[in-house]
This record gives C-alpha cells, structure tokens and sequence, in this order.
C-alpha cells in the first residue's frame, strides 16, 4: 500500500483495519467526490448494492465526508490535493472500509478543464491507492449531470452556485461546455458574478456613479459595516470567492422588495445563465435538427434552488424553453457525489466488459 503524500496519519484508521480478516469481495466499494469551490464532498457505496439493485434513484451510503474548497485555482495545488486526500480517507474510515475494498474512484472537480488537469489530478491519486483501483477524474459538472440522469451521461447540466457552467454530452459521446472559466473570464451568471455585481453598485452610488440602491444598506448590515468605505476593505481582506457569493440572499431580498438594481442584477443573471445553456445545447444539437427534440436539463446549484419569490431557477428554464420548447428541467434526487459514485460504478461495469472506457 502506498502511503499518502500529506502523511500518514490520514490514513491511520487502516493499521486497525489490518488486524481485522481481509474483506471479501461482498465489501468492496465505490468512492464518489464532487469538488467545489465552497465544499468537497465524498460518499462511499457498496458495490453489492450497486449490483442487485441497479435502478435504485437513491443508493444508501455507507458513508459520507466534507471538505473545505479543492479547486485549484482557488486554494493551490498543494491544499486542493491535502484536501480530497483527506476527505476520501475519512470516508472510507467512517464506513468501516479501507483502500484495498475500494474498486473505482470518480473526482468530479471543478477547475478540471483541460486533460493537464485530468492527469495531474490522476498522478495524485495513483500515490494514494492500489494499482487494482480504476481511477476517473472529470470536472464536477460532470457529476452534477450524472446526478440527475443516475450516472447516464446524455443531456445537459447547468450549475450555478458560487460559480457557473454548463455542460453537454450526446448519446455518442460528443461533449460542450460554456462558462465555468472563473469570476474574472466572465461567470456573470454564477454566485459570485450576482454579488460582485451588487457590491459595485453600492460603491457606485456611494460615490455618484450610479443611482442609490437598498442593497447599501441590506449588505452594510448583514456585514456589521457601518460605511460604504468600509465596504473596500471587507472586500480585500479575504477574496474567496464563495465569501462574496454566500451574499446572493441579500441581493435576491432587495429584488423582492422591489428594488430595481438589484432586480436588474438578477435579469442580466437570468440572461446570462439561459445563454450558457443556449449554447452548449445548439453546439451539440441536442434539440435535433428542429430544435423542439426534447433533452433533460439537470439544474444544480444553490443560485437555482426555488426558496425566494424572486425564483432564478423558474426564471432560467423559463428563458430556456422558448428557445428550447424540449427542455425537460430535472432536480436532483441525489447529490453530485453520488452521481460521481454511479459514475465510477458504471465506467468500472464498462471497463470490465471490455468496451474500452479508460
């Protein structure tokens, strides 16, 4: 076994595992991970219950485990590996399980956006388990899909939360994406891109730029701030990303109140988000060639979760069907994780039937 290039200790539970009969192959498992900018979560799922219940919308975990950011874009390659490290061995060690049962690992990851990401991510993880594991890492919207569909890769998937992507793959196997570049390529439509946006407009009517908003006063409060100067240095002291996108709330309450920079932040998002959807869907046709087939769209993202009046989920798909009367919006049943679980269960079922998924 090789060890963890954080350290061992991670990975102590197994010396007690060693004391125990090896398991059989009744207690093998999958490991499913989505990696975000806000959180990483892992899910580990037995095998057994894969294989005789394989329509299952809702695979019982043997456990789950979550994690601070792992993009690596975001925190550096260092923390981002330390941090799915440490969170598929906690996992498997509150699951009772250890490496050896472990049979295939799915990453969905955000910040995976080129095959240099890819392998990278896979030279990490081939330093964490044994040769015999089957190992797969795909950006996380690849698992959001996977969520919807139960780990079949055909329609759409459109993720809003702190950032923003929208991914596509055909039924041979054709994939698009837009968006998902980070805040400062454009991901106007994400989490973050709606609160940037509010806490300019408050910079702006503080300094005559732009007209007064009710958002001045909702954020200062909800910070404890007492000035728009203030404003500047909350702003600088820490950039996270997802710092800045937990005050989407606050921009969704002044809409709602009636405030129209606020309501025009959320239409442009509105826009924005449809957009990214619009053309992944034309670049892969998924609406046929009349552009009325029907292909599910699987909504993700706390942005898109219809808790307000002011619903950007309704407001999005919405905007989607009048140019794409087929879209059929499906919400989640289970978490990305677990459709990074069924996925690795249904490339290892593939891979061992010989049909050359790697």
């Amino acid at each position: 076994m090789k060890n963890g290039y954080v350290n061992g200790d991670v990975w102590s539970f197994e010396r007690h595992h060693q004391r125990l009969p090896p398991p059989d192959a009744s207690c093998d498992v999958v490991l499913g991970l989505d990696g975000g900018t806000t959180s990483t979560v892992c899910v580990c799922i037995s095998i057994r219950h894969l294989h005789l219940h394989p329509c299952s919308d809702s695979p019982p975990l043997l456990a789950r485990a979550v994690a601070g950011c792992s993009n690596h874009n975001s925190v550096g390659e260092a923390a981002a590996r330390e941090t799915l490290e440490q969170v598929m061995a906690e996992a498997l060690s509150k699951s009772g399980s250890n490496r050896s049962a472990v049979q295939a690992v799915c990453l969905g990851v955000s910040g995976v956006n080129h095959p240099t990401n890819q392998e990278m991510i896979l030279s990490w993880l081939r330093l964490i388990f044994p040769s015999h594991v089957k190992l797969y890492v795909q950006n996380d919207s690849v698992a959001a899909l996977a969520s919807g569909t139960m780990g079949k890769l055909h329609g759409c998937v459109l993720i809003a939360g702190t950032g923003c992507i929208s991914y596509g793959i055909t039924e041979d196997g054709r994939e698009a994406r837009a968006a998902g570049a980070g805040p400062v390529l454009g991901d106007w439509g994400s989490g973050y891109g709606i609160a940037a946006q509010a806490l300019t407009a408050i910079i702006r009517a503080q300094d005559g730029r732009g007209p007064q908003t009710m958002l001045t006063n909702r954020i200062l409060n909800t910070l404890g701030l007492s000035s728009s100067d203030e404003l500047i240095g909350w702003t600088y002291a820490d950039r996270s990303w997802a710092r800045i996108a937990a005050l989407v709330p606050e921009v969704v309450s002044c809409a709602e109140a009636g405030d129209q920079i606020a309501n025009k932040i959320l239409v442009d998002a509105v826009q924005e988000l449809a957009l990214i959807v619009k053309a992944v869907v034309q670049r892969l046709q998924l609406c046929g060639e009349d552009g009325n087939g029907s292909f599910p769209i699987v909504m993700v993202g706390g942005v898109l979760e219809a808790n307000k009046k002011w619903d950007i989920g309704k407001e999005v798909i919405s905007c989607i069907q009048k140019n794409f009367p087929g879209a059929h919006p499906i919400t989640p049943k289970v978490e990305p994780a677990v459709g990074a679980a069924l996925l690795a269960w249904n490339f290892l079922t593939k891979e061992s039937k010989g049909n050359g998924y790697s």
